[in-house]
């Protein structure tokens, strides 16, 4: 326990008529990361908000007859809303239409105008008024924006601008002397390639064409730019220039900002430098996480393919939402959604073995030890020590996990003790130890541990499911003093606390029935790949079959093959030894996607060397041999090495 201070940020979300499941995502990340630090003894301010200003917010609302400023408050209301029934435990929420924020974004604004950052001149260029971007010709792609690919139109207006280009030198050399500032890896790669090596050019800063925006003061038909404004709030929401800036001298420069990888261009770009020439310190680190993908694609309400967490809250509850966005979607790559995948999970990991454990181990201390968990007496060494070890090394595999923020693997470290106490029943078989009285003696001691067990999982799940474990604690009789981090040792737990069996933690669904209901419905649905699936190939013998070795394989490394357009170099463990395998999968996996992740290999592939490496197999994927491409894999956690049959 330290409480040292920790500032973590979600990027400000622009309104539209309706938050989706992918910005769910981002927060309930956000949120897992800060709850975690709490836990940990953390001071944390974990600051969210709505950015309000631009020419599409002041076109929408002349639509629909009602002034901007109406019409940003009710979308707001939604977004609070939201964040309140997913349990986002955020400590600041700014917006950029609160007095506070606009008169720091006037005095950042002349501040660098008065010491010559900031210049008038003409504009004339591309702007994307979705996006709220500029764009150079170059940069188009097919005339449209190169983030969502809709015409662009063509700016001609007084603007001033912000000189860019004269700190592009100083931020590639912070970059790269602060190789944990972008993450992952391959965004910071991203920066350097496509925007600060081949040269900045200066920004335009201000508009006139439209007001809704902060005005600047000493030239009042200009506004501020939509992203110098937006990306002001990290400050301005910490009294940054106020006569009260005590929460900016103590928490900034932030921690870790979270943003959507379609933005990291603008945090890793314009923020810092816009920090640079204010002389503030740069944030340590900027996370641009990826989507939560419908068949392949950003969810947007233009698209039509957008879910509503609020549908899937109502359904299914909140705590397996969030566990299915936390623990699916890797952190920093896209992930999927689908009812299917969804449900899977629901049933899998939360019915099946938590819900499942905590429900047995429950009925059983009620049946044989009188409702009161029994104290341990006669230990078998070789079982119990395995179940004892692995208990106490998870805290600080999952410690591990999470200070690098890759949270699906934190998550899956507490599911590997829920596993291994499951087996451990299937192993000790209470049943039969209830038989005899010595047996009822041994019977004792693993009831003791598995509800030590699950103690200790609860206080782990703390800072990813805000509701499950309270009930675990509930029905464990769990005093308080004993629900904390600091008590997450295993064996602190007292005999005698009183369980008491309480309703399934997570019913489990029928899938088929659950799939036709919601079709029915008309809710949310996965949406099919629009691929051509080609038939299925000439029948062959099991002989044929069975001269391929499928195995499991563990990336520990992946990287770039040098001058190659198509290829990433993996490194794999398969069962004690590490494998060269060259891929051509670079279209659709950044190397930071793969590592950690475990796929299947065909491992008696005859060696071929390709690009001047020598790959030893070859990696499984489903692809439609077109824009569709996915990595075939477990869909639970299994050690490296396994025959796939």
């Amino acid at each position: 326990m330290n409480n040292k201070p920790f500032y973590i940020t979600t990027p400000i979300y622009y309104p539209s008529d309706k938050l989706h499941i992918g910005h769910a995502y981002c927060t309930v990340a956000t949120d897992a990361i800060a709850r975690y630090k709490r836990q940990r003894g953390f001071d944390v301010y974990f600051l969210t908000g709505a950015d309000e200003h631009g020419q599409k917010i002041e076109r929408k609302a002349k639509e629909r007859g009602v002034t901007p400023q109406e019409y940003v408050d009710h979308i707001v209301d939604g977004f609070v809303s939201l964040w309140k029934l997913m349990d986002v435990s955020y400590d600041g929420f700014i917006r950029t239409t609160d007095p506070l924020h606009v008169a720091c974004v006037q005095r950042i604004f002349k501040q660098l105008y008065e010491q010559g950052d900031i210049y008038k001149d003409a504009y004339e260029g591309h702007y994307c008024t979705p996006c709220e971007s500029f764009w150079l010709e170059r940069q188009l792609k097919d005339g449209c924006c190169p983030d969502c690919n809709r015409p662009v139109e063509l700016v001609q207006e007084e603007s001033y601008y912000f000189r860019l280009s004269k700190y592009a030198d100083r931020l590639i050399a912070h970059i790269r002397k602060n190789p944990d500032f972008i993450q992952p890896p391959s965004r910071a790669n991203e920066m350097l390639q496509n925007f600060l090596l081949p040269g900045l050019e200066d920004l335009c800063v201000s508009r006139t064409s439209f007001q809704w925006g902060v005005p600047v003061d000493f030239d009042e038909k200009h506004v501020v730019y939509v992203w110098v404004d937006a990306l002001s709030n990290y400050i301005s929401a910490l009294g940054y220039g106020t006569e009260d800036d005590t929460l900016y001298q103590k928490y900034w420069p932030a921690d870790v900002q979270i943003v959507g990888k379609e933005i990291v261009r603008f945090h890793t770009i314009i923020w810092p430098i816009l920090l640079m020439a204010l002389g503030q310190p740069l944030p340590k680190q900027v996370f641009g996480h990826g989507w939560l993908v419908l068949d392949g694609g950003k969810m947007s309400k233009s698209k039509g393919n957008v879910v509503d967490p609020v549908q899937l809250c109502a359904r299914y509850g909140v705590d397996a939402l969030r566990y299915f966005l936390l623990r699916e979607v890797p952190f920093g790559s896209d992930g999927v959604f689908s009812n299917e995948t969804l449900i899977y999970r629901i049933n899998n990991d939360l019915a099946n073995d938590l819900g499942n454990l905590l429900s047995r181990t429950v009925a059983m201390i009620d049946k044989y030890f009188g409702g009161e968990i029994p104290a341990p007496d006669a230990i078998n060494i070789e079982v119990d020590d395995s179940l004892f070890s692995l208990a106490a090394r998870i805290p600080s595999e999952l410690d591990a996990r999470m200070d690098t923020w890759h949270i699906p693997d934190a998550i899956a470290e507490i599911n590997r003790l829920v596993s291994a106490c499951n087996k451990y029943i299937d192993v000790t078989a209470p049943w039969l130890l209830a038989k005899t009285e010595e047996g009822k003696r041994r019977l004792a001691t693993v009831l003791y541990n598995l509800a030590e067990c699950l103690r200790v999982a609860a206080i782990l799940l703390i800072p990813f499911l805000t509701q499950t474990p309270g009930k675990i604690f509930a029905q464990l009789g769990t005093p308080q003093d004993l629900r904390d981090i600091a008590a997450v040792a295993f064996g602190q737990g007292r005999p005698g606390a009183k369980v008491e069996k309480g309703e399934a933690l997570f019913p489990r669904i029928d899938l088929e029935k659950e799939l036709a209901e919601l079709g029915a419905a008309g809710a949310p649905k996965e949406i099919a790949p629009a691929c051509e699936i080609p038939p299925i190939k000439e029948e062959i013998g099991y002989d044929d079959f069975s001269k391929v070795d499928f195995r499991l394989a563990k990336v520990l490394a992946c990287e770039e093959v040098p001058k190659a357009k198509k290829l990433l170099k993996l490194q794999l463990a398969v069962g004690g030894e590490t494998r060269t395998v060259v891929s051509g999968i670079k279209k659709w996996y950044a190397p930071t996607d793969l590592v950690g992740k475990t796929v299947v290999l065909v491992a008696n592939l005859k060696p071929a060397t390709i690009c001047g490496v020598e790959s030893r197999g070859m990696i499984l994927c489903a692809s439609d041999e077109g824009d569709l491409l996915s990595v075939v894999g477990p869909m639970v956690e299994l050690p490296d090495g396994l025959v796939v049959r």
